[in-house]
């Protein structure tokens, strides 16, 4: 799979807001082939920071995701709410869900 962590530093009058601001972005890639998961977090030390994990089944459903209508439409409203270009992390990874973490086994 592809698992992508991307980090979005919003303008703090849009941060309240970004949840609705991406609902349409949100639930038209969830609703993707491909999609594995797709899911927002708000930062716990700065409010205006949101983190987007995400991963994809293959190369494939990554490609169809960036070429999809609404990709191009998040591409058009997103970055108006945004203080900087989104910093990201993407790899290829050689599983299909989360690992358990044996560290923190719960009995």
């Amino acid at each position: 799979m592809i698992f992508i962590t991307a980090k979005f530093l919003v303008k703090p009058e849009s941060a309240p807001r970004w949840p609705e601001i991406t609902a349409a972005f949100t639930r038209a890639t969830r609703a993707e082939p491909g999609c594995l998961w797709f899911d927002w977090y708000r930062g716990l030390d700065d409010p205006d920071e949101y983190v987007l994990v995400e991963a994809f089944r293959d190369d494939a459903a990554g490609a169809a995701h960036v070429n999809s209508a609404h990709f191009a439409q998040a591409r058009r409203d997103l970055p108006p709410h945004l203080r900087s270009t989104p910093r990201i992390i993407s790899q290829t990874v050689d599983q299909d869900d989360w690992s358990e973490l044996g560290e923190l086994a719960v009995d």
